[in-house]
């Protein structure tokens, strides 16, 4: 009798990190505030302790309407039936199924008292937050034992049941609070609490806690509930295991890696609207180490890292000089760098701008270019090669959003879903690999039955050479070298990096970006608001030193890693924006694919 069922979330350790319930977190009846007790059977079950396990009355009404609506639109099931379909029925509605619950509702009603069944069912239904059990859902809502609840406590607790997901506090307050007081009523019409009583409740918000016991970090549910959706995704996996527990998850979460981006945002992010989502990849293998999808879990719930779309802005020229560099153009390729109009059929026009309106009003590098993050020579590059050829490149390294072949889109002006676009740019991290990026390592149920593992498939998709000529051109995006009219976009935070980084920028309006990688590491850190309103230029060197500092504390420990030059790509010394030829220990080394190299004359 005394089991629950259990959703187990492990880190890469397989070291527990948030469990959902278990036979440790069994709460006895008497050791449950009463106000709880009388708040699930007022609203859930007026009549338990008067019926045999059914309430005929309900299921005459519910067999009506299912009659009449023709398939089964309601139950009529009583506090035993729930916690019968809890502990061992599938959650499907099926005639079959309703039988067999009937069953087995009265055999329990005749082997256990009322309150040992309802000290079972409290102990196993599902609150919400991968929280199963009266003893968790209090220690994770409000950081109290059962016993110690207050009234309001005890009665949003048991209104979340009915749909866990709308109903809990942390994901819906207002709804949470809306349904409290439906339960409310139902206790003042059973004679629970008093009409005083009644009118006097939720005058005042009530202040949650919303963090697992495990680990105290205020980011840590928007992994989990990455990994809850990507479990819902897997085959093979019913949603009714997934919904009840039961199951043990074995995940990529790399706890000092989700501490280190935690505690790098919390002391970079202003208190202010903006936002902030960031993902760190394992290159070589896709595994996902951390994720945050906002400042604090407690406050806003959406996940913007899984869910949101923004404009990527000048992150991905990478994706543009990778192509320009497969189609025969190389890293001293040179455009005039100027203040430009393009002007196309029917008179259309297309005017975008340098940062800061700097020009060089000369011809510059591609290497420049990209260090100084110029949108007239990528607006150029793009044309020259034919917009599909963007389009076509991303489509190769694993993004799935359609785009649309236009001049703006070398300048990242379409909104892209951020975990997508990390998988795509992960395709560059991992040396031209498309791997796809993952949470889950494989899934058991509780008899260490593997109902799930993860298999993966790496398939190279990028050519080796020009992929390397890439990486080292985006380690000059803090390469003081490459300081001329123009700085390059990440100088300002060269001091803090004591590895080498092929690292990328990114604004908008709206949006500040930093993506960068090295073989051991991969991250992408995004800022905004969630309106779409204007950030303050502030946070682009926040979303610089949030970036900075992650990879630098994750790394901190580790060798410098780099990717292996190909045998015939060669190092040449050259003026970093004019491209000519400078003497050994001079300028900066620029690479080529052998037979490339621009004439020394």
């Amino acid at each position: 009798m005394k089991s629950t069922n259990s959703l187990y979330i492990y880190d890469n350790r397989e070291e527990l990190v948030y469990q959902g319930s278990g036979s440790s977190e069994w709460v006895e009846i008497n050791d449950v505030n009463e106000n709880f007790v009388n708040a699930i059977v007022s609203v859930e079950d007026k009549h338990f302790f008067d019926h045999k396990g059914f309430d005929y009355l309900r299921i005459l009404k519910s067999l009506y309407l299912n009659f009449k609506n023709g398939y089964i639109t309601q139950g009529g099931s009583t506090i035993s039936q729930q916690y019968i379909k809890n502990m061992y029925l599938t959650f499907d509605q099926t005639w079959s199924r309703k039988l067999q619950e009937a069953f087995l509702t009265l055999k329990l009603e005749t082997h256990y008292s009322k309150d040992d069944i309802l000290e079972g069912y409290i102990n196993t239904i599902n609150f919400g937050q991968g929280c199963f059990g009266v003893s968790e859902a209090s220690q994770y809502y409000f950081n109290k034992k059962p016993l110690d609840l207050t009234l309001e406590e005890s009665i949003i607790l048991a209104g979340i049941p009915k749909s866990p997901e709308n109903y809990n506090p942390i994901s819906n307050y207002d709804n949470s609070i809306k349904r409290a007081k439906v339960v409310a009523q139902s206790m003042l019409n059973n004679n629970k609490i008093d009409k005083e009583t009644y009118d006097n409740l939720f005058k005042e918000k009530i202040e949650l806690y919303g963090k697992n016991k495990t680990y105290n970090l205020q980011t840590l549910m928007y992994y989990q509930d990455a990994v809850i959706s990507e479990l819902k995704s897997l085959n093979g996996i019913p949603d009714s295991l997934i919904d009840s527990g039961g199951i043990k998850v074995y995940t990529n979460l790399d706890i000092d890696a989700q501490t280190q981006l935690e505690t790098s945002i919390l002391n970079n992010m202003k208190e202010d609207d903006t936002q902030v989502a960031s993902i760190m990849v394992e290159p070589s293998t896709g595994k996902i180490l951390a994720l945050v999808g906002g400042k604090d879990y407690k406050v806003s719930q959406y996940n913007r890292m899984t869910m949101a779309k923004r404009q990527v802005g000048s992150t991905i020229k990478p994706f543009l000089y990778y192509t320009a560099l497969e189609n025969n153009l190389t890293s001293a390729s040179k455009f005039l760098s100027e203040e430009t109009t393009f002007v196309f059929s029917n008179n259309q026009t297309y005017s975008p701008t340098n940062y800061g309106k700097r020009y060089a009003n000369k011809e510059i590098t591609m290497a420049a270019a990209l260090a100084y993050s110029d949108n007239i020579f990528a607006v150029k590059t793009h044309l020259f090669l034919g917009e599909e050829k963007l389009v076509n490149t991303l489509k190769t390294v694993g993004l799935e959003e359609e785009l649309e072949a236009i001049p703006s889109l070398a300048l990242g002006s379409k909104e892209i879903n951020l975990l997508d676009y990390a998988n795509a740019y992960t395709t560059l991290a991992s040396g031209g690999y498309k791997n796809d990026i993952y949470f889950i390592e494989k899934v058991e149920d509780l008899n260490g039955n593997i109902l799930y593992e993860h298999k993966s498939k790496k398939d190279l998709v990028l050519n080796t050479n020009y992929l390397y000529i890439l990486n080292e051109m985006m380690s000059n995006s803090y390469n003081a070298n490459f300081i001329s009219y123009n700085s390059p976009t990440a100088l300002s935070i060269a001091s803090k990096l004591t590895k080498k980084y092929a690292i990328k920028s990114g604004t908008t309006s709206n949006d500040y970006w930093l993506v960068g990688y090295n073989p051991d590491i991969f991250c992408l850190v995004w800022t905004g608001n969630d309106k779409n309103a204007t950030v303050e230029s502030t946070y682009s060197m926040i979303t610089k030193n949030i970036w900075a500092d992650t990879v630098e504390a994750y790394l901190k420990d580790k060798e410098e890693n780099w990717y292996q030059k190909p045998q015939n790509v060669e190092a040449v010394y050259l003026d970093p924006v004019s491209g000519e030829y400078l003497d050994n220990g001079k300028g900066s080394i620029f690479y080529f694919l052998r037979g490339t190299e621009p004439s020394e004359n």
